[in-house]
């Protein structure tokens, strides 16, 4: 398996405060982690910028505009309580969306099998005229439109583990039949949204797990009702929303995930990634803020990946 590792510098820049969980040491943890010898064989590429009119897919104008205007020249500003942007956050999430983008166009092109994008800030809960939950950008829609419009490929399978519900991405594509997401986290958890009830038009498949959940509810949604409707849908790309936050380590949750289970989810959607879209699967970092359970929990996916 040749597996894409999409990066960029400015990750290191985008500086949210002290204090805040979604800190710079995250996203050093996990370039550590996978600068390790085991991860030789990675294809390492610099994530380029995504332009206006590539966000410009998921999201309106104006917002793309006005956030980019509100980066301060000094100091810290605030898309939302939680979401702060300091002088270099603009260019990290460019650069964050962009990765996606490149992942897409090499894994589309036969350069790499599948890919990972190792870059902050994270994306889920962005929506198309808001950021929230220390989302600028949602980079894994911005990949799922570019593999549409510039690939043809129309059936997009978007599968989110992370704790926190996906929310920006569910209200992106509830609407549109041939996008599929599928969810497990945390609820009732922040954002709010994610109940089992939410199913869009028939393309949205939410699996809610209670606080203490662990692996075997986890594996359980999968079996029971994500890896099904994946098959049923029959993507020609599988996209992750790859957070680590349901770690039993995690201080911003309470599931109790541990590494063999995002090893074992990888490999499951690997196996519908093989079987309807020619291995074609593209992950990014979302959430994750225990810097041990992180470390270990991306060497866990990324291993997995790069596993025949």
């Amino acid at each position: 398996m040749t597996t894409g590792l999409y990066t960029h510098h400015s990750s290191l820049d985008h500086d949210t405060s002290p204090g805040h969980p979604e800190r710079i040491e995250r996203i050093a943890t996990v370039y550590a982690t996978l600068d390790g010898a085991g991860f030789a064989a990675l294809r390492r590429r610099e994530a380029p910028p995504a332009s206006v009119d590539e966000l410009g897919r998921v999201h309106r104008g104006d917002y793309v505009t006005h956030t980019l205007e509100r980066i301060p020249a000094a100091g810290f500003s605030r898309l939302d309580p939680d979401t702060v942007v300091s002088p270099g956050s603009g260019i990290a999430a460019l650069h964050a969306a962009g990765a996606m983008i490149a992942a897409v166009d090499d894994v589309v092109a036969g350069n790499a099998d599948n890919a990972f994008c190792a870059v902050r800030p994270p994306g889920h809960h962005a929506e198309a005229g808001r950021g929230m939950g220390f989302c600028l950008f949602n980079n894994v829609a911005v990949g799922a439109m570019h593999a549409r419009h510039v690939h043809g490929l129309q059936r997009i399978a978007i599968v989110d583990f992370d704790v926190h519900h996906g929310n920006g991405t569910q209200a992106m594509f509830e609407n549109d039949p041939d996008t599929l997401f599928a969810s497990t986290h945390q609820y009732p958890h922040y954002p709010g949204t994610g109940a089992a009830g939410e199913t869009g038009v028939g393309n949205v498949f939410n699996a809610p797990l209670a606080a203490s959940s662990g692996g075997a509810e986890f594996r359980a949604a999968m079996e029971e009702r994500i890896l099904p409707a994946l098959r049923g849908f029959a993507p020609a790309i599988v996209f992750v929303s790859a957070g680590f936050d349901a770690h039993a380590r995690d201080p911003l949750a309470s599931l109790n995930f541990e590494e063999a289970d995002y090893e074992w989810a990888t490999r499951k959607l690997m196996e519908v990634a093989d079987e309807f879209s020619g291995g074609r699967l593209v992950s990014t970092l979302e959430g994750g803020y225990d810097l041990e359970a992180l470390g270990n929990s991306v060497q866990a996916h990324v291993g997995a990946l790069m596993s025949p």
